[in-house]
């Protein structure tokens, strides 16, 4: 089985963020990633900001439970987005994160991140009532394309209302992708909220997932996002160039035919029978 990763841990305080990275080495996840979120405004430009380097949040990083190696910490951007003009793509300020994820916040811009957006991770937002229904089409293209949807658990720790929320939400997007190119991430913020990677896939078979994609969901899964982030980077600018073959030239080819002095094949003369 691939390692255990948790691909959204939310950027806080040092005090706290050591905490979260000491809690889920503890656990046993090998690689996690602080998660930037950045709302895009339509009005009044608003800039990325770029991740903060990993020594200024981090004095030491704790060892894996289990493994003699340190945890992986990776940084994530998630672009919560009102408007399809507010992700660009290729954009330079993506390229200095290891992960790319989108929020959409209607129906129409769900339809276009799963066809079109050039990300890593779609977040589905299921702590409350999603204002559309998921559709076949769209969830089955991202799919195609290697994109995962995002399941959060940790607001369900806090509210029944939420947490009866995120199973209905959850089940619904089950149904549609059939439990597969799913990850579920913490999207916490307090070590306490935290949970094992066996106790998440016992969740995810709470969340209409069978038990191996259940499994899946916290481990392989995540090492395809990671796969697919350093694609998408190594692919960004490529430009591919086509040789075209060189054109013929009609007019010298029917000159040469014109100058042989070849006579036409004669045609055979029908003799006539004395």
């Amino acid at each position: 089985m691939a390692p255990f990763m948790d691909l959204n841990i939310q950027l806080t305080d040092k005090k706290t963020l050591n905490a979260l990275l000491e809690t889920a080495a503890h656990l046993g996840f090998s690689t996690v990633a602080i998660n930037y979120v950045h709302e895009p405004q339509s009005k009044g430009k608003k800039e990325i900001p770029r991740p903060t380097p990993l020594s200024q949040l981090v004095e030491e990083l704790p060892i894996v439970q289990g493994k003699a190696a340190p945890l992986r910490v990776l940084s994530r951007l998630t672009l919560v987005v009102s408007d399809a003009s507010h992700f660009r793509p290729n954009a330079p300020e993506y390229r200095a994160y290891d992960l790319l994820a989108v929020q959409p916040t209607t129906e129409k811009l769900f339809h276009t991140a799963c066809m079109s957006f050039d990300v890593d991770i779609i977040c589905i937002t299921v702590t409350e009532r999603l204002p559309f229904f998921f559709k076949r089409a769209p969830v089955n293209g991202a799919r195609e394309r290697g994109v995962v949807f995002e399941v959060c658990y940790s607001s369900a720790l806090r509210d029944s209302t939420v947490r009866r929320y995120t199973l209905t939400n959850s089940l619904a997007l089950m149904e549609r992708c059939s439990g597969k190119n799913v990850i579920v991430s913490s999207g916490t913020d307090k070590p306490l909220e935290m949970r094992g990677p066996y106790d998440l896939a016992n969740l995810a078979q709470l969340f209409g997932m069978s038990e191996a994609d259940a499994k899946d969901a916290v481990s392989s899964n995540c090492r395809s996002v990671l796969l697919h982030a350093e694609t998408r980077k190594t692919a960004c600018g490529i430009i591919q160039t086509v040789k075209t073959p060189r054109d013929e030239q009609p007019d010298e080819v029917n000159t040469v035919s014109m100058a042989t002095d070849e006579p036409p094949v004669a045609k055979k003369r029908k003799t006539s029978a004395k």
